[in-house]
């Protein structure tokens, strides 16, 4: 599963853009977040990663890929706390999370971290 981190400039009508480019090639969001900083950007996770990067490219949109790491987790306070100390006691930083859905008793949680493999090591 891939996050898409899309630049965008810090003007009103930036969100409808990136989501009509996505909803004209039937691309449907199961997360999204933004962040305005110097370098405003929308990240979003689809469920279709081909299209998505077709629209976006069709679109002429910035964007760039990072691998998303899926981990359930139970639902219950402390549990994304006792996650985050794990990686952070062995060094992996977290660059960006997503809550995907939620069932009775667990939380799928997607994670940009700087080393993959080590932090599939930790948490699985």
């Amino acid at each position: 599963m891939r996050q898409f981190e899309i630049l965008i400039n810090d003007r009103p009508g930036e969100l409808a853009k990136v989501t009509d480019a996505l909803a004209t090639n039937g691309v449907n969001i199961m997360a999204i977040a933004s962040e305005r900083c110097e370098n405003p950007i929308i990240r979003i996770v689809t469920d279709d990663e081909q299209s998505t990067r077709s629209a976006l490219k069709k679109a002429n949109m910035k964007f760039k890929e990072n691998e998303l790491m899926v981990i359930e987790l139970q639902d219950r306070p402390g549990e994304l706390s006792k996650m985050a100390k794990r990686l952070a006691k062995s060094g992996v930083n977290v660059e960006s999370i997503h809550i995907l859905g939620k069932g009775t008793s667990t939380t799928t949680v997607a994670l940009v971290v700087d080393n993959y493999k080590k932090a599939f090591e930790i948490l699985h």
